[in-house]
């Protein structure tokens, strides 16, 4: 009787691996969608950032491992997303690992709540590497550190507008969140763009205050700053939009030269280029020096992290010597100067430091960067041939370590030329990678790392051959 009980057991087991497994078959995404469906029961949409998000259902993952993430389902991918780019060295580096453990175990706690020598360290060496960065202050994230450039440029000029560009990305602040991915007839002419908001939230001051630019078009840029001069107090934007479309060098030489002749600042938001253009970015690339720099990503080696840095007489107007600490009572005096404040209980944190400067160290020793470009360059020159063998209008358009692929055989100079693209197809082919094991978000661009191996590109580009002929079969 007990061994009739074993076989029937047995039996029900092999029958309920069977059914998973034919489960799988049919939904190879299941404990995705399970677990995505019980996070949306405790976060608004299911995620924690809206650009996590997409259609049916992001992939929930379990670990990462060199250049693979691996999911929930026991899924693995070749990862081209990379934490949308901050993952210079892939998933798990050696060095970087090492160089927390050792700040955790010699200095024996997470934060001080105090100055640090690696504060002193890390910003020795961004001053080392980028041109246009005299001195450095320490913030969270690439969003903390856009907005404090913006409040420095405001405070130092005293004038209260800024001027972007249509379709770049300076985080999701309200004054940000204009004309980022806007709706072409609701902008304006293409020589003259509008305001238009991005989210819900955003009140008319921070839309009248806020000044659009046309990306790569010197011409009508000039005739709306020198109208606007006045009252502009910086321009900020991405040297590469979006990570992938870089600024014509004729263009960014133009914008140096006219913002200083106006005597508005230059802002470089360097969150995605810092570290993957070049060791420094893209003002080292053009020979242009801002006057205030954004870092981020790259920079805290896979932890949360944000600096600002920029000439010396504007960084120098936070310096709260003899200034008032609007946070202890009784400071403020009539003696006291007024400074532009500036905090944050985890600016400078050490553990995110000592992450960052073993990132750059790796980055910059046997040439690493050079190679991680040249990686970067191959990838692309096989992803366009194996695209034209397919018959499929196709360019690969990005800087040093990043890119992205865009269906379309026009030139792409700025966001509305990026609408003439064939993104419904894109669309389509990166659904089909997802479930062959290539991952980035739907119309993402691509960021390599120094983990990506030959064989990664040659299955990268197996993938993306069978995912065409799929698709067009």
């Amino acid at each position: 009787m007990q061994t009739k009980e074993i076989k029937i057991s047995f039996v029900k087991e092999i029958l309920k691996l069977l059914s998973e497994e034919a489960s799988l078959l049919s939904d190879p995404n299941r404990k995705s969608r399970e677990l995505y469906e019980r996070a949306c029961e405790v976060m608004p949409g299911g995620v924690t950032a809206n650009i996590k998000y997409f259609e049916p259902h992001p992939i929930m993952m379990e670990k990462g491992k060199g250049s693979k993430l691996f999911d929930v389902d026991g899924n693995e991918y070749i990862d081209y997303l990379l934490c949308y780019g901050a993952l210079i060295h892939g998933h798990g580096n050696e060095p970087v690992m090492k160089a927390v453990y050792d700040q955790l175990a010699n200095q024996g706690t997470t934060i001080f709540g105090t100055p640090h020598d690696l504060e002193v360290k890390m910003a020795e060496k961004l001053i080392e590497l980028y041109p246009g960065i005299d001195m450095v202050r320490y913030t969270n994230s690439g969003l903390e550190a856009t907005l404090l450039a913006v409040r420095t440029a405001m405070a130092y000029t005293e004038k209260d507008k800024i001027a972007k560009f249509e379709g770049h990305y300076h985080g999701g602040s309200n004054q940000f969140l204009l004309s980022v991915n806007p709706d072409i007839e609701k902008s304006g002419t293409e020589d003259e763009p509008v305001a238009v908001p991005e989210s819900t939230g955003i009140s008319s001051h921070e839309v009248e205050h806020t000044i659009i630019l046309p990306f790569n078009n010197m011409d009508a840029t000039e005739r709306i700053l020198r109208k606007q001069a006045d009252e502009l107090a910086a321009i900020i934007l991405e040297p590469v939009q979006g990570g992938f479309i870089p600024a014509d060098e004729e263009f960014i030489i133009g914008l140096r030269k006219l913002t200083n002749e106006l005597g508005i600042l230059l802002i470089f938001d360097e969150v995605k280029t810092g570290f993957r253009t070049s060791l420094g970015g893209c003002q080292e690339i053009f020979g242009v020096k801002p006057d205030l720099t954004a870092l981020g990503k790259v920079l805290g080696g896979g932890f949360p992290v944000g600096a600002v840095g920029g000439r010396k007489d504007i960084m120098m107007i936070s310096a709260p010597n003899g200034g008032r600490d609007i946070l202890s009572a009784g400071e403020h005096s009539a003696g006291k100067k007024e400074i532009l404040f500036h905090s944050g209980t985890y600016n400078g944190h050490p553990t995110v430091l000592a992450a960052g400067l073993a990132t750059i160290q790796a980055l910059e020793e046997s040439n690493q960067m050079q190679k991680l470009c040249d990686r970067t360059k191959l990838l692309r020159q096989k992803l366009e041939e194996v695209y034209q063998r397919q018959g499929v209008d196709m360019q690969t358009i990005g800087m040093g370590s990043i890119f992205n692929i865009v269906l379309t055989k026009e030139t792409v100079k700025n966001y509305r030329d990026l609408q003439k693209a064939n993104m419904s197809l894109r669309k389509v082919i990166d659904h089909e990678l997802l479930l062959q094991g290539i991952y980035t978000k739907p119309l993402n661009r691509y960021s390599m790392s120094t983990a990506h191996t030959e064989e990664d590109i040659a299955k990268t580009v197996e993938i993306h051959e069978k995912a065409l002929k799929k698709i067009r079969g």
